[in-house]
């Protein structure tokens, strides 16, 4: 019997396109680890279970969206080829899934960017422009680069993107059915808005939570405020550093979010020593801002058995050397 594949979400994705890109994606990666920890869960009050998006091929869960959106693409389509603004993680997704399907990508990211991921870029084989001093800043010269050359623009808060990330939380909710609680790292929402649209259709029990840094509160107060926003962009957790709000993914968290919290950068950087000493787990300041969350509030979580999901493992050299003081014998 032939499989047939369902044409990319222009919309709202629904349950039938994360199944979908379930379908499509089994070929090119494989299910996700989850673990449940005794000293992690004892370091934050209550169960806690890590869903290890970090062991995915460019080390964060993001590849899932950026296979999801490429494999679907046409041969003329891939030969316009594409173009990103990243901090990181979306870029090494977008040029993991550029490698794959043989499409011209450009990624642009800021000029104070993480080595590691940019280098990764470049290994990839994308090509690799640095500019200005913030997400934004590079948004705009992408949006440059796409309206000369014909590329396509693929943004951080696609329906595709929504669709393949919902993978995710489609697993952890089959691998623990009986969570509680989800809680997820935002920038520009693609994780908070999978594990909404994942959750109200298959566990609508689950509470699912959103965090972001305070020093990056653009999400947060979009959230908060029920209208997009623009805000300070200063969080060293680079998947968190977002400027301002994105609509397509802040309409799927007003429908189906239950809270959104923000935690500090020193927040963070503890939970990325307490997942590397409790755990083994080594995080970039994203993939540790759910723990985070859990730890700064412990008496929200008690008795819950709350899903966290590790969204990268991509730490760059001077984000480990700012951790290793943090840790305890």
């Amino acid at each position: 019997m032939t499989t047939t594949t369902r044409p990319a979400p222009t919309d709202v994705p629904c349950l039938a396109d994360v199944l979908d890109a379930r379908r499509l994606l089994a070929s090119e990666l494989e299910r996700t680890p989850t673990r449940t920890c005794a000293a992690l869960s004892r370091a934050a009050g209550t169960r806690v279970t890590l869903k290890r998006e970090d062991v995915l091929p460019t080390g964060a869960f993001k590849v899932r969206g950026a296979l999801n959106l490429l494999l679907r693409t046409t041969s003329q389509e891939r030969r316009a080829g594409v173009v990103a603004y990243s901090t990181g993680n979306h870029a090494q997704a977008l040029a993991h899934a550029a490698q794959v399907t043989g499409t011209p990508c450009t990624i642009v990211m800021p000029e104070n960017h993480n080595p590691g991921k940019a280098q990764s870029v470049r290994d990839l084989g994308a090509t690799l422009e640095l500019h200005g001093a913030t997400f934004d800043e590079a948004a705009v010269r992408a949006r440059e680069i796409a309206d000369t050359t014909g590329a396509r623009l693929v943004s951080a808060a696609e329906p595709c993107l929504v669709a393949g990330v919902g993978t995710a939380y489609l697993e952890l909710v089959e691998q623990e059915p009986d969570l509680d609680v989800i809680v997820v790292p935002v920038g520009g929402g693609s994780g908070a808005a999978a594990a909404c649209l994942v959750a109200a259709a298959v566990s609508p029990h689950i509470e699912v939570i959103a965090v972001q840094s305070a020093a990056s509160p653009a999400a947060h107060d979009s959230w908060h405020g029920g209208a997009c926003v623009k805000r300070a962009n200063t969080s060293r957790a680079e998947g968190l550093a977002t400027g301002r709000g994105f609509e397509f993914t802040q309409a799927i968290l007003r429908d189906h979010l239950a809270d959104f919290v923000t935690v500090t950068d020193e927040q963070i950087a503890h939970a990325q020593a307490v997942l590397l000493a409790d755990a083994h787990v080594l995080a970039e300041g994203a993939g540790a801002a759910a723990l985070a969350a859990v730890l700064a509030d412990p008496g929200r979580f008690a008795g819950r058995h709350v899903g966290v999901p590790v969204t990268g493992g991509n730490a760059a050299g001077a984000e480990l050397r700012r951790l290793l003081p943090g840790l305890q014998d």
